[in-house]
């Protein structure tokens, strides 16, 4: 497996999801995980870049990814484009 460079995630209620991509751009990850799975999932990583879109909960899961040593940061979402 491809070293982790950057993390797409995706907050919601109960279920996250999680892009992860390497150095080159191609998908490493593409998965959902559980709301309580979510600091486990990122303490296993290696430091990244983690990016999410800036709602409610975003700081707070923000400063628990910093814990890991996870550079996160938030984007407005009028910058979000979903396809």
């Amino acid at each position: 497996m491809n070293e982790i460079t950057t993390v797409g995630l995706d907050l919601a209620k109960n279920v996250f999801q999680i892009h992860a991509v390497d150095s080159a751009g191609a998908v490493v990850i593409r998965r959902q995980v559980r709301r309580a799975q979510v600091p486990l999932f990122f303490s296993r990583l290696s430091p990244c870049l983690v990016g999410m879109e800036a709602c409610a909960g975003a700081h707070f899961w923000a400063r628990e990814l910093a814990k890991f040593g996870h550079e996160v940061r938030l984007i407005p979402p009028s910058c979000v484009k979903i396809p």
